[in-house]
């Protein structure tokens, strides 16, 4: 039964007047448990809400953000945005950063974790503070500082090279279109390894130790004891931390902006930077908010229907794993 709002077999066969009496009473002896709730509602339904609400009705219209709304151009912002070629390649590149995060970052991350789960090796919480440290540091920071480490005008990386012989001349990390997405990407990895690792150690603690010492009586060498009992029984949990990586590789917005704006050339764009030019970059004279919504609108819907494809899966694990403990 709940705690604010009796059940449905609880006021069967009674009058509806004696209901809704007894409904104020359950609220009114709830009354400070909504009290805490109301600011979380309310900066909810400010910042949450109706900024959605208010991304949806602009994306139907053509606003600099000064004027009233009174440009109406219907889909009009919709259509310039699904056939700019643009939009796709930011589309493109955002869902790269994703599939990176998936099949490098977490395999990679996977890995550690096992190795630092290993209770045999000294000193693994100093390799997990180390590893997990660039995740509490500022993003934009990482950004600036990776730009000048990466400059090949005196940049360190550019130094420590030539120094060693490995190169000839400088390489330009961040200005060549070859080079400046894995760069981006490879920078992106490193600050949110740390939090995919730490989401994987907690999942291998979860299994019980027991397991592996059936696994060892029985012969099994470590590879088959990480294929027939580590991957089994973190399944779940993997599915879990995967929704989790792919909605991290979204919010790549300020390293990007820091360290290459999303050039050169627009190589590494994504949509994050796509409408933040079209909307807030002080570069433009006329900003077009119509048109950025539209793009985020058009995005959002794409990054639910990718989460929910992800999630109905990762519940089907979920209740399999129950059913088989239970």
């Amino acid at each position: 039964m709940s705690l604010l709002v009796p059940s449905r077999e609880a006021t069967s066969g009674v009058p509806a007047a004696r209901r809704q009496g007894h409904l104020w009473a359950e609220i009114k002896s709830h009354r400070w448990h909504y009290a805490f709730l109301t600011p979380m509602v309310v900066l909810a339904a400010l910042f949450t809400f109706w900024p959605i609400v208010a991304t949806a009705l602009i994306s139907f219209f053509d606003w600099d953000g000064y004027e009233p709304l009174t440009e109406f151009v219907g889909l009009a912002n919709f259509t310039e945005a699904v056939t700019s070629a643009q939009f796709w390649n930011a589309f493109r590149n955002t869902f790269i950063f994703t599939a990176f995060a998936v099949f490098i970052q977490m395999p990679l991350a996977l890995s550690i974790a096992v190795l630092l789960n290993n209770s045999v090796l000294r000193g693994r919480n100093v390799y997990r503070v180390l590893i997990f440290l660039p995740v509490v540091t500022t993003t934009a920071v990482v950004g600036v500082v990776f730009a000048v480490l990466l400059d090949p005008n005196g940049g360190t990386v550019n130094t420590v090279l030539q120094d060693t012989g490995l190169v000839d001349e400088p390489v330009n990390f961040l200005g060549e279109e070859a080079l400046a997405l894995p760069t981006v990407l490879v920078v992106d990895m490193w600050k949110n390894l740390g939090i995919t690792m730490v989401y994987f150690l907690a999942a291998l603690q979860t299994i019980p130790a027991e397991l592996y010492d059936a696994a060892k009586v029985d012969g099994a060498s470590r590879w088959q004891s990480f294929r027939y009992v580590t991957l089994p029984l973190i399944r779940p949990l993997a599915l879990i931390i995967l929704l989790l990586t792919v909605v991290m590789s979204f919010n790549a917005f300020d390293l990007v902006q820091t360290m290459t704006a999303g050039g050169p050339n627009y190589a590494t764009d994504i949509i994050p930077t796509y409408i933040y030019r079209y909307a807030f970059n002080p570069e433009r004279i006329v900003p077009r908010y119509g048109l950025a919504s539209a793009a985020a609108l058009f995005f959002g819907i794409a990054v639910i229907v990718l989460t929910v494809l992800l999630v109905v899966p990762a519940r089907r694990a979920r209740l399999q794993r129950d059913a088989g403990i239970r």
